[in-house]
């Protein structure tokens, strides 16, 4: 049985800001079928704490990185769990990386450093009873992880491999150079074979250049990261490593996004049953002020950013309303890019319905109600929208980049003569290209044999952790039988 010690900053459903959360929250479940024993560790936030009660300690520190911590023991589920508890650096209010004003924690450096170091600590064998094969970091605020495992004053023979997965390289835990004086590292490892990054030090670059082997979340973004456009910078050492680079696509767990138990709809259905989707459809429009109709529906989930194309969508509103479409959108993020939706509300009363914010049973709603799903990222390592729509028959329209260009087909004229086309995919993120993936969509959606083929071939996919889960136990094993690390 491999044992392997995943470190995450979230993981669902203890505390989810985004799509980490969900693949950290369901990975020990995807790898348990295929010999792999997962515990997580993540830090302990008061939503985390709160969900504990009663917990094992099984490790103190009296001086973690100029703090006191202690490691508990829990349960992820079914599935072991490690809490970093040190209330110096996780017991506040706010946000998990913010402040309730949006400002990132002016120590976040010290905050997942500790959590880097105690996941190199268990993976060097801190706990008598505790060993691990792998240590599986996720995104920065657990990459350095890796570069404290490189580094480890405990008995190198003893310590685990390690991968760094990418979620989004570009958030990379960049710090000025005079934080590393605190980082309890030896003077070497300030060097570009080490932490430093561009005269600082940089959390993600260290994890990415001391880990044992690197994933990203979709094969396309592999191969994305190395081109200057979508590596932030880091596109050379990704080219320098490309042996150890795999991309391996997300999954969703069926338990939570299955539109036959969904509990979050008005109305459940399944692939012979779409008609009942209608259903949601009216919920939809009852809960954002829209007119009812049969046209199509297009949603948006996402946060509100230049990265997700909301900037440039927002500009093509306009002429979704004139083409006959309506829009039910929720997300949060740029103040600014808010207000221009806001505003489009204002001028499309009933077409246009906006929520700020996040709600993870609207979410579901949405998906189980909406007719499309829009998705104009400028980049997407994998994307678990279109994962979800497709499952719930909610057509993704979306660019073609990372994830989305590996999970959706294109309903060219080929592919739908063919009964293989799932979805509507666009080359660049311009108003012009939306425009006319708009217009493409509401063809289709007029043609309903055509439409409910795309819907139905959506929802035949199998999204499940399955065959993902199978390959990250087959990378694990891989590593776990180099000796010695």
């Amino acid at each position: 049985m491999t044992q392997v010690l995943s470190v995450a900053s979230e993981a669902f459903p203890l505390v989810k800001t985004g799509g980490l959360a969900d693949v950290t929250g369901a990975l020990p479940a995807a790898v348990a079928p295929h010999g792999v024993t997962m515990t997580t560790l993540v830090p302990g936030y008061p939503a985390v704490r709160a969900a504990l009660g009663d917990a094992r300690v099984l490790h103190r520190y009296d001086n973690l990185l100029g703090v006191e911590a202690q490691l508990l023991e829990a349960q992820l589920g079914s599935f072991p769990l490690l809490v970093l508890d040190a209330p110096a650096l996780f017991q506040r209010s706010g946000g998990l990386y913010c402040d309730s004003h949006g400002v990132d924690w002016a120590d976040n450096w010290r905050r997942f450093a500790a959590l880097g170091r105690a996941a190199a600590d268990l993976a060097s064998g801190l706990l008598a009873d505790r060993k691990f094969d792998i240590l599986h970091a996720h995104d920065w605020q657990a990459a350095m992880g890796a570069a404290y495992l490189q580094y480890s004053p405990l008995a190198a023979a003893s310590r685990a491999a390690s991968i760094v997965t990418i979620h989004n390289i570009a958030f990379q835990g960049r710090f000025d150079r005079a934080i590393f004086d605190f980082l309890g590292l030896p003077p070497h490892a300030y060097s570009i074979d080490g932490v430093e990054y561009y005269g600082g030090v940089g959390f993600l670059k260290a994890g990415l250049f001391t880990a044992d082997a690197i994933t990203t979340v979709s094969p396309t973004y592999a191969r994305e990261i190395r081109m200057p456009e979508f590596g932030m910078g880091l596109q050379g050492l990704i080219t320098t490593r490309q042996d150890s680079v795999s991309g391996i696509v997300n999954g969703i767990d069926p338990a939570i996004w299955n539109p036959q138990t969904d509990t979050d709809l008005v109305k459940r259905y399944t692939i012979a049953t779409l008609d009942d989707r209608k259903a949601n459809k009216r919920a939809i429009e009852t809960g954002f002020n829209l007119s009812p109709g049969d046209g199509p529906l297009f949603t948006v989930v996402s946060r509100i950013t230049w990265q997700k194309g909301m900037d440039v969508l927002a500009g093509e509103l306009d002429a979704l309303v004139a083409a006959g479409g309506r829009l039910a959108l929720l997300g949060a993020g740029d103040a600014a890019l808010e207000a221009q939706y806001r505003a489009a509300v204002s001028r499309h009363p009933g077409r246009i319905g906006v929520a700020i914010g996040y709600n993870e049973k609207v979410s579901h709603l949405l998906q189980g109600g909406a007719d499309a799903i829009l998705i104009p990222s400028r980049f997407e390592p994998c994307g678990l929208t279109q994962l979800y729509g497709l499952t719930y028959g909610c057509v993704p329209v979306a660019s073609r980049t990372g994830g989305l260009a590996d999970t959706i087909i294109d309903a060219n004229d080929a592919a739908v003569a063919a009964g293989a086309a799932t979805g509507i995919l666009f080359e660049e993120v311009t108003g012009e290209r939306i425009r006319d993936s708009i217009h493409r969509t509401i063809a289709l959606y007029e043609q309903p044999s055509v439409w409910r083929g795309l819907q139905r071939q959506g929802m035949r996919g199998d999204f499940s952790w399955q065959r993902s889960g199978a390959r990250y136990a087959a990378l694990y094993r891989g590593l776990s039988e180099r000796a010695p690390f």
